[in-house]
C-alpha cells in the first residue's frame, strides 16, 4: 500500500499542483481538529464513494486520505476503497493528525470536541423503544422472537451506573419464523403454558441489579460494564451475570445492549431437557436459551 511520509506530505501540500487531502472521519472530528486545505469525507458513509467521485471525478487525481493515525484503520480502509473505484493516485498517510501535531505541525479547528452531557439521575425504560430477542434451539432446528419490557429503570451518580431494574411482560412473547398462523400460535400456547413460562401465573419476571462494574480501558462497540444481578421468573430467582455495552446515543436517551445467554432449568423450565428426560429423541430442547436485549432509557429526575 503506497503511504506518504509527513515531510512528504508537507511537499505535496505546497507543490503547484497541490495534492487532494482528504480527512476520512466525521464531520464532527473534522471541525475539532484537522490538517489545513483538507476536506471532510467520512468513510463511515456509504456514499463515501459517491460523494468523493462527485467531487473528483478524474481517477488521477493526486489523493492523500488520513484519520486519526496508528493503530486505527480508517485511512488504509478509505484508500482501499478509492483504488478500488479506479483511482490511480491515492497515498496514505497513516500517521494522521495524531502524527502531525507531534510535529507540532499547524492544524485547524475548534480543537474541541463537544462535551457529552451528564448523566447522573434516573432514567425510566422507554418500553416502546426496548425490546429483548430471544432464540430457543434443539438439535435439529431453533426458532426465535420478541419480549416487551413493562417497565424499569437505571439510576447514575458521580458519572457511574449505581442501579437498575426492568420487568419483562411474558404474555407479550411472539415467535418471528414460523409463518403458519395457526402453528405460530401452537408454539406460542406452548411457550406460555406450564411446559414452560406458565405465564398464567407468573406474567411477569424481574431483573434487579446487585452491582454493576465498568469494564475499563474498553474500546467503543465492546462492553463498558459487566452486570450482576438477579433474574426472578416462574417464581424462581437466580443470579446471572452479563457484560453490556451502556452508553449516551445521540438523541440523549441512555441506551443499553447485551447478549445473554441463560440455563432454563435452573428456573424450572423443564419441558425437553435432556438432563432431566429420558427417550426425548425429537422432543429434546436445548437448555440454553439466547437473549439479546436492548433497553432505550429516558431521563426523568
Amino acid at each position: 500500500m503506497n503511504m506518504i511520509s509527513t515531510p512528504d506530505l508537507i511537499d505535496a501540500l505546497q507543490s503547484p499542483t497541490p495534492a487532494v487531502l482528504l480527512h476520512v472521519l466525521p464531520q464532527e472530528s473534522w471541525e475539532a481538529q484537522h490538517i489545513p486545505t483538507s476536506r471532510c469525507f467520512c468513510v463511515y458513509e456509504t456514499s463515501f464513494l459517491a460523494n468523493v467521485v462527485a467531487s473528483y471525478p478524474d481517477a488521477a487525481t493526486d489523493i492523500v486520505v488520513y484519520g486519526m493515525g496508528l493503530p486505527m484503520l480508517e485511512s488504509s480502509v478509505a484508500a482501499e476503497k478509492l483504488r478500488a473505484a479506479g483511482y490511480l493516485n491515492v497515498r496514505n498517510y497513516r500517521d494522521g493528525i495524531t502524527g502531525w501535531m507531534q510535529e507540532n505541525l499547524p492544524v485547524n479547528g475548534t480543537a474541541l470536541i463537544a462535551d457529552t452531557p451528564p448523566i447522573e439521575g434516573t432514567w425510566q425504560i422507554d418500553t416502546d423503544q426496548s425490546i429483548i430477542r430471544w432464540t430457543g434451539r434443539n438439535l435439529f432446528n431453533f426458532h426465535h422472537g420478541t419480549l416487551k419490557l413493562s417497565g424499569g429503570y437505571f439510576m447514575i451518580g458521580d458519572n457511574a451506573l449505581t442501579q437498575s431494574s426492568f420487568t419483562i411482560d411474558m404474555t407479550s412473547i411472539t415467535c418471528d419464523d414460523i409463518l403458519d398462523q395457526a402453528t405460530n400460535q401452537m408454539l406460542l400456547n406452548h411457550l406460555m403454558n406450564s411446559d414452560f413460562f406458565a405465564a398464567d401465573q407468573f406474567p411477569e419476571a424481574i431483573f434487579t441489579a446487585i452491582s454493576i462494574t465498568a469494564i475499563p480501558q474498553e474500546n467503543p462497540g465492546i462492553p463498558n460494564y459487566r452486570v450482576v444481578g438477579d433474574l426472578s421468573m416462574r417464581g424462581v430467582t437466580q443470579p446471572i451475570a452479563f457484560p453490556a455495552l451502556i452508553a449516551l446515543s445521540d438523541e440523549g436517551t441512555l441506551t443499553a445492549q447485551a447478549q445473554i445467554e441463560i440455563d432454563r432449568t435452573h428456573w424450572g423450565v423443564n419441558y425437553g431437557s435432556g438432563r432431566l428426560f429420558s427417550w426425548l429423541d425429537k422432543h429434546v430442547v436445548n437448555d440454553h436459551v439466547a437473549i439479546h436485549l436492548k433497553i432505550v432509557a429516558r431521563r426523568t429526575v
